[in-house]
This record gives structure tokens, sequence and C-alpha cells, in this order.
């Protein structure tokens, strides 16, 4: 009885791998959990990092399920010029990021890989069993790696893999093999293709998948948001000023060169920045589909819609802002236990 997602309805989620045979499994009452995770390499989330937490709050609360959200700290000491302890530092810092995105605290566990690893069996032996079932040539075609790859980055893969199986996290399903939905940009696709690949080797589920699209950089619906370039995207510790400031003088647009000419030819959504971004933070399907035909017919010019994104950008933020604020270290250390779940 749920209106689906806007996501859903605008093709930002856009793909799937057997999403289809899973609302079946939950029509027939069988369980399942949900899985995403976050990359930490800077302080703060950053608008594009906001897309796949968005959509997997919106799943937890339609299907009334478990999550368990990875924070892969050894990934970005591999990756970045970081050390263990900046690395895990940084995950702590997004947690509270992700928290403030208002998932269920009974329904949710957040891991640290460097914290969990070492101290869960089920976990390290289903990363051993994963790199057991993949050999380096299929890793290398998968993944890129090359000659001066570190060996870590190449053993990486399994780590990502193993939270697509159930018996990873004993203190929620025990030794209980529960089917594993998991929502993430389609760049993270290789990773669990190869899960899906192997998962029937040992005896697991396929992994279900749901993709979707990148927020763009405000450079250009080409391109994607990077961490490293605070001028290609709006940061979630932004100020209101500095949003107005970002959208303004960075923002891609798709108005003409004049006030007369755009009124005669009217704005292109298509390559237009401030469109994009309001396809995915206005949820209101009329409101979307008014500013688009302002927008084409030249009735609403680039600096007016750039101002109607400002307007929401600025409530996003400062509202995401007040709930990350309100993250006490009581509620920190509850994402962060091992706590039991109804499944």
């Amino acid at each position: 009885g749920q209106q689906p997602h806007h996501f859903l309805r605008r093709g930002i989620v856009f793909s799937h791998r057997d999403f289809d045979q899973l609302l079946t499994l939950k029509e027939q009452g069988k369980p399942f959990y949900l899985y995403t995770g976050r990359g930490p390499s800077a302080s703060s989330l950053h608008l594009g990092h906001c897309v796949p937490f968005m959509f997997t709050k919106w799943l937890q609360e339609v299907f009334d399920v478990p999550l368990v959200i990875q924070m892969t700290d050894d990934e970005k000491a591999l990756w970045k010029d970081l050390s263990l302890e900046d690395a895990n530092k940084l995950a702590h810092e997004n947690i509270k990021d992700i928290i403030a995105f208002g998932f269920n605290p009974e329904k949710t566990f957040i891991f640290c890989d460097l914290e969990y690893i070492p101290s869960c069996k089920e976990f390290y032996w289903n990363m051993n069993r994963i790199q057991k079932c993949i050999n380096y040539n299929q890793a290398q075609k998968c993944f890129g790696f090359s000659g001066d790859s570190y060996i870590g980055k190449i053993s990486f893969p399994a780590i990502q893999a193993a939270p697509s199986f159930s018996t990873s996290f004993p203190h929620i399903f025990g030794e209980r093999k529960v089917h594993c939905l998991i929502p993430c940009a389609i760049d993270q696709d290789p990773y669990f293709r190869i899960t899906r690949d192997v998962a029937p080797r040992l005896k697991q589920n396929k992994p279900v998948l749901l993709h979707s699209t990148f927020l763009p950089a405000l450079q250009g619906a080409q391109t994607k948001m990077s961490s490293s370039d605070s001028m290609s995207n709006v940061e979630m510790s932004d100020t209101p000023k500095k949003i107005k400031t970002k959208i303004n003088k960075h923002a891609f647009s798709g108005g003409k060169g004049s006030i007369e000419e755009h009124r005669k030819l009217g704005g292109d959504t298509s390559v237009d920045v401030p469109y994009h971004y309001l396809r995915f933070f206005e949820p209101d399907d009329d409101r979307l589909a008014e500013i688009k035909r302002d927008y084409e017919s030249g009735a609403l010019l680039s600096g007016e819609i750039k101002k109607i994104l400002i307007d929401h950008l600025q409530a996003y933020v400062k509202e995401f802002q007040e709930r990350r604020a309100n993250v006490t270290p009581e509620l920190l250390d509850k994402f962060l236990s091992r706590h039991p779940m109804d499944i």
C-alpha cells in the first residue's frame, strides 16, 4: 500500500538484480535484510552520498527489516593517503552523519571493518571462503588491478562481499541464511556481481541489488561528485551562505545567454544541474513537472531555478545538521552495539 519512492518513479533507481524474486519471497512471509555502506574518505558526507541512504531509509520503513551498514575504513586506508587511525576516526564521524538520516536504531547495526572483523570469527571465515573462490585473473578483469596494486586492494572485494551473507552477523541471524537486498550506486555493481557468482558455491543466497544513478557534480550532468573537490559538491556541513554561493557560482546552467533568448527558446533541462538536483530532492511530482515546464518554456529564468534549488538545499541541510547535532554518545553506541533484532 506504499507509493513508490520518487527515486523509483523517476528512474533514479533504474535497474535491479532479482528484486522481483525478493518481492515474491516477501509475499511468502520469508525474511530479508538490507545492506549498504560508506567508504569514509572525508569528515562530512556530501549530497551525492545521501542518495543511497535516503532510499535505504525508505526501504527499511516500508519493509520493516534489519539493516547492516558497513564502514570500509580499511578500504580507504588502502586507497587513500590515510593511516588506519585516521580512516577509523573519519568512519566514526561519518557514522554520526548516517544516523542523522533517521534509521531505526532497534533494527540497524553499523560497523567499522577495522573494529568488527577482528572480533567476529563468522565474518572473517566468510571472507576467507569468498577469497578462495576468486582467482587473481577474475579480480583483475572485474576491478582493473595492475601489477603495482597493493595486495590488500586485491583481497578487499571479499571484505565488501561478506556482509551479503547473513551468517556474517551471528548476533542478528544466528546460523540462518537470510536473503540480502543491497541498494547501491551503479559503480558498486562489480563487487556484488562477483559475489553473486560465488554465492552458490558457498551454499549462500545470491544478494539482490537495486542500482541508482549518480547525483552529478555541480559542473555538469555528465560528471560525478567528489569528496576531494569541495567546489564540485554541496557538503552536509556547509552553511546556508556557502550553499548559495556554490549553486550560484558553480552549478552548470541549461539556460540561454541572455534573458531575451531564454524567454524565447527556454532552458535545457537535460543539462541543467539545478533541475537535475531537484529531481533528487523535490519529492512532489506535480511541483517538479511545473518547474520543468516553466523552465523549458522560458517562463522561469536560470537564476530563478537556482533560487528554488538553493531554498530546497538550505532547508534540507539545516534539518540534517539539527538531527546530527542530536546524535548523543548513547545513541551512537546503540547503533554500534551487537544487539539482537526481530527478523
